[in-house]
């Protein structure tokens, strides 16, 4: 009986041995099978699986517009990539026209059904997080994804302790100018591109820029804007940023449009008008246009600017030359020259720093922990490596991110010098991301730009409205929305 005993107890011993030996082993491996999907291409695992079973299938869809020339044109092979890298998930990409974008996406957002992934910038992060509709990935991103990016887009997208998506590029807008024309008018772009000018300045420099015909009607205008359409709060936008107002509220959170810097910047737009250096009908032109007269010789200096123009440039001027009839009707050959935007009211030249990128959205139902990561997976595709490396490359910008500095580029592009120098300058004037401003402060201000600023704009471009008439319904507004301590007065 003892000997029976002692047996069955050597077994059961042996028995637990081996169950432990085998529970080792299975742990290790998965471990290895995780790591070993680490770090290819530009994805990188979050661990998903760490039960040693199957993962579930998911599917991350993307609402995605034209950011590059070539951008859209890869979605299959983006889609198939992320799949290859990650089999148990699917990537479905919708596209959209820059026109299109925003509609598409708030009736998405109003349905309670977004996108997991949309393509929009930063600026507009406070309007949805106000909604409750973003999705936080912040402990759904490695820190190997965190640190893979520069710091300062970095934070573009992210509102208090939350990240809502990862950024795809960080720019400057400028304005620019045709380098022939500007010679012509005795502008010396060097130095503008070096030391910046001021709007007395920039004002005789486009009266300078105008050409009349012989019965006085005017040729070429110095100045053009976008201001119709997607482009409708560019111009007073990125004006205003040297204007003596970087942002809707100063560092006591008051809104500065009461300022008298907003009713100096207005009088300053519709003089430029009244001068004749820029066209009458400016509120009707869109982006489309306003690029179709920089390369048909319309202007001398057209706005808003992105690098990316002097490729685009370039692209025509090819296209010019080989007289296969593809390039724009009636086009000339320019060179485009890169230059910041005037200073106003003897302000400080700040650029525009525009961060653009995949942010991160959730429906009506709180999203499981595991759908969490596998958003936070694909956004890093799109935002990173070569994906990233390609589109930038296409912009003429430098990459955000360490593995995108290293990827493979489809396309090497030759740049101008003085282009890349005045860019670097541009950046080198841009200021942090506000990270103080509540988001219902942010959505009430956005809510007086659509709802007032706007309009009025565009009646003011028009001449259906005085600079002043459009000063007092901001102030108007923005005392029923703040209070009177809730604005600048000065």
């Amino acid at each position: 009986m003892k000997k029976r005993l002692r047996v069955l107890s050597l077994f059961l011993a042996v028995t637990m041995l081996v169950s432990l030996l085998a529970a080792c082993g299975g742990s290790n491996g998965n471990s290895n099978a995780s790591n070993n999907k680490t770090g290819t291409n530009n994805s990188s695992s979050t661990g998903n699986n760490t039960s040693g079973s199957e993962p579930e299938k998911d599917t991350i869809t993307a609402l995605l517009p034209p950011v590059s020339a070539n951008y859209q044109a890869r979605f299959a092979d983006m889609e198939k990539e992320f799949n290859e890298l990650y089999p148990h998930l699917t990537l479905k990409i919708e596209p959209a026209s820059w026109e299109d974008m925003t509609q598409k996406l708030d009736t998405q957002v109003n349905a309670g059904s977004p996108p997991d992934i949309a393509y929009i910038g930063s600026a507009s992060i406070s309007k949805y997080a106000n909604l409750g509709m973003l999705l936080d990935i912040s402990n759904a991103l490695t820190d190997e994804m965190k640190a893979d990016f520069d710091e300062v887009p970095y934070q573009y997208m992210a509102l208090g302790d939350a990240q809502y998506g990862l950024p795809a590029y960080m720019a400057v807008h400028s304005i620019g100018g045709n380098k022939q024309f500007l010679e012509e008018a005795g502008i010396d772009w060097k130095n503008v591109q070096q030391n910046g000018w001021t709007y007395e300045e920039f004002r005789e420099a486009i009266k300078a820029g105008v050409v009349k015909d012989a019965n006085g009607n005017t040729t070429r205008y110095g100045f053009v804007f976008a201001t119709a359409g997607v482009t409708s709060k560019d111009y007073l936008s990125i004006m205003a940023k040297s204007a003596g107002l970087p942002d809707y509220f100063d560092k006591d959170l008051k809104f500065t449009y009461t300022s008298k810097n907003f009713l100096g910047l207005l009088e300053a737009i519709r003089q430029m008008i009244d001068d004749g250096s820029m066209p009458k009908e400016l509120s009707s032109i869109d982006a489309g246009k306003r690029w179709n007269m920089f390369l048909t010789g319309q202007t001398m200096i057209t706005g808003k600017g992105l690098a990316s123009f002097e490729n685009s440039a370039r692209l025509n001027n090819e296209k010019i030359k080989a007289n296969d009839g593809s390039a724009v009707a009636d086009s000339i050959e320019a060179e485009y020259i890169a230059l910041p935007v005037p200073s106003f009211n003897g302000a400080d030249y700040v650029p525009t720093t525009v961060v653009d990128g995949y942010v991160t959205f959730r429906g009506k139902k709180e999203p499981t922990e595991e759908h969490t990561k596998n958003v936070a997976l694909a956004t890093y595709y799109l935002a990173s490596g070569k994906v990233a490396a390609n589109a930038n490359n296409e912009l003429f910008l430098a990459p955000i991110t360490k593995s995108a500095r290293t990827a493979e580029l489809v396309e090497v592009y030759e740049r101008n010098e003085d282009n890349v120098k005045a860019d670097e300058i541009m950046m080198s004037h841009a200021l942090p991301n506000r990270t103080d401003i509540p988001t219902e402060l942010a959505a009430e201000a956005i809510k007086i730009e659509t709802e007032v600023i706007i309009p009025k704009l565009q009646a003011l471009l028009a001449g259906e409205i005085t600079p002043q008439d459009m000063y007092d319904a901001v102030k108007a507004a923005a005392v029923k929305s703040f209070g009177e301590d809730g604005v600048v007065v000065d």
